[in-house]
């Protein structure tokens, strides 16, 4: 079923997605509002159970569920024709809106699960799959807010290229850096969970102690590093407070 049962492409940015949702939405919308005479008179309550399935194309369609068990994506709510004539037209709508809300949020956050969006704040799927301990990687290299230590006394790296050394540790597909970061930096563990570096997930190191942290450890996102200039864990924060 296009666009109804499944979707005519499969999201793969962030920006797609938000254009799917905004596709749909606006399909629903135009159902619900300019088009719901013909809305109301496609919800048959004589008819089987009926979904209103929003689409890309910012159209929309009144339709059984899809046949699959499970279905590709998300479904809609499932009987809104039997509701029909049982409730004020205004109150029907209402609830049909509500479910429809519910449907694309739904179906947004099933393509971001497909290609990692946000997953490090989503759970089931992640676990499920295996990946519930790494982070979303960021192609993206953060600035080194250590310009006030030199690289002789960074826990004896001194050898290490200044990249090496930068605030945030990130994944750097294009470059192919994958496989040389496991290497030298294997031998590193997190301050809080103990677990070994992985070249795709998120670290920062403490100013103060220099010990490196998982980012999901010490609640740091890589946004939120950008506008740390000093960051202390959360072991040297809580010494200082302790202090006389």
């Amino acid at each position: 079923m296009d666009g109804g049962g499944g979707a005519p492409y499969n999201p793969r940015t962030v920006e797609e997605v938000f254009r799917d949702f905004k596709g749909r939405r606006a399909g629903m919308i135009k159902a619900l509002t300019a088009d719901v005479e013909e809305f109301f008179h496609q919800c048959d309550p004589e008819k089987e159970n009926l979904c209103l399935y929003g689409l890309p194309s910012e159209q929309w369609e009144v339709n059984l569920p899809a046949e699959e068990v499970p279905p590709e994506l998300p479904e809609p709510a499932l009987g809104i024709n039997f509701a029909r004539d049982g409730m004020q037209e205004k109150d029907w709508l209402a609830l049909v809106a509500v479910h429809s809300d519910a449907w694309l949020l739904s179906v947004a956050f099933y393509f971001g699960a497909r290609f990692g969006f946000d997953k490090a704040d989503r759970f089931v799927f992640e676990v499920v799959t295996g990946n519930a301990k790494k982070q979303v990687k960021d192609k993206s290299a953060v600035s080194n807010h250590r310009s006030t230590k030199s690289k002789s006394n960074t826990k004896g790296r001194g050898s290490e290229s200044q990249a090496k050394y930068q605030k945030v540790l990130v994944q750097d597909d294009e470059e192919g850096l994958d496989e040389e970061e496991e290497e030298e930096h294997g031998d590193t563990l997190c301050g809080a969970c103990v677990e070994n570096y992985a070249s795709d997930e998120f670290w920062i190191c403490c100013d103060i102690c220099e010990r490196w942290f998982h980012g999901k450890c010490v609640k740091v996102t890589p946004a939120k590093a950008e506008h740390i200039k000093q960051y202390k864990c959360p072991s040297c924060s809580s010494n200082k407070r302790a202090r006389p």
